[in-house]
């Protein structure tokens, strides 16, 4: 005959199995996280825009995670050399990739990827926006984005504009702005936005779409003269220069973005967690303030809206860079 303590052992048995049978397998196996440093790899050298901005994430995020948030630098190939490494990385939430629109919805266009684009990340948080102000050498008499094509328009090919280098997101903006308006200008590529830059104010070239972080300064100082900026609204580190749809040309939105990525995999759990994250640093008073300096404007977002930014962007610069025949170098 049974001891009631052997049965009372035994319902607890049988009601704990009961309990891991009703229970979802990753509930019981999935371990805590995080319990050592997280790396968020950025595919570019340090001291640019992506990186800054990563650095300004990384520390907040650590301290809502409570863990370090290690940023490491993997430059090479237009980003590639980072991405390859995050999209082969485990799995497990602590290689993370901080990502931007030339990464996710350009690269694929123009490399051989050396993995699935469309399926090797899991997409967290749009960090922030980064609009680009349309610039030009102050010689060139036009005051306005209507002007300026009045003059291209009399003159094809003559008026040059100047970016970082070919398949960059500054010159698929002037290619957009291009295929909006119907003009054509002669595209002069740089190893670098820096000596763009310094041509553009010595009128060795007529234009530039760059970062408002690279520009305010020279429109500021009477060195350039900022024609519009390239997103949907004003940027509020350039709050009294107006849009181009505002100035009445219309679909030739462009700029960059940045954005955390997980290897895809990463657990559904971990993902929402770091997405939940990644948007209370966005939403931070002093996070607000220095991208706004940087030229950036705060986004967060959800994992589902990042996605929809990345394929969005992928079809409108897709489009682009095969009605312009955009090659890289």
């Amino acid at each position: 005959m049974e001891t009631r303590p052997f049965l009372r052992r035994r319902g607890a048995l049988l009601a704990a199995t009961a309990m891991a049978v009703l229970m979802p397998w990753g509930a019981l196996a999935q371990p805590a996280w995080p319990v050592r440093p997280v790396t968020l790899i950025v595919p570019f050298s340090p001291g640019g825009g992506t990186d800054i901005a990563a650095r300004l994430l990384a520390t907040r995020l650590g301290a809502k995670l409570g863990q370090s948030v290690v940023v490491e630098n993997r430059a090479g190939a237009g980003g590639l050399v980072g991405a390859d490494l995050v999209a082969k990385a485990k799995p497990d939430g602590y290689t993370l990739f901080f990502g931007n629109v030339g990464t996710q919805s350009i690269n694929p266009w123009l490399y051989k990827m050396p993995y699935d684009p469309d399926k090797a990340f899991a997409p967290v948080s749009l960090f922030a926006e980064l609009p680009f102000a349309f610039v030009i050498n102050t010689a060139l008499p036009a005051r306005t984005p209507k002007e300026l094509v009045a003059l291209a328009k009399a003159a094809p090919g003559k008026y040059t504009f100047a970016s970082s280098g070919n398949g960059g997101s500054p010159h698929l903006t002037g290619e957009i702005f291009q295929q909006a308006t119907g003009i054509e200008l002669r595209h002069v590529p740089y190893k670098g936005g820096g000596p763009a830059m310094a041509d553009l104010i010595a009128g060795h070239v007529d234009m530039l779409f760059a970062s408002v972080l690279e520009t305010s300064g020279y429109v500021k100082a009477g060195k350039l003269r900022a024609l519009a900026v390239t997103s949907a609204q004003r940027s509020p580190a350039m709050p009294d220069v107006p849009t181009l749809a505002e100035l009445g040309v219309p679909n030739a939105e462009s700029g960059s973005w940045t954005a955390v990525m997980a290897p895809a995999g990463t657990p559904s759990a971990i993902v929402e967690r770091l997405s939940t994250a990644v948007q209370e640093v966005a939403r931070m008073p002093e996070v607000k303030e220095a991208l706004v300096a940087q030229g950036a404007t705060p986004r967060g977002s959800t994992a589902a809206e990042l996605q929809q930014v990345i394929d969005a962007d992928k079809v409108r610069y897709g489009q682009v860079i095969k009605t312009r025949g955009v090659r890289i170098d």
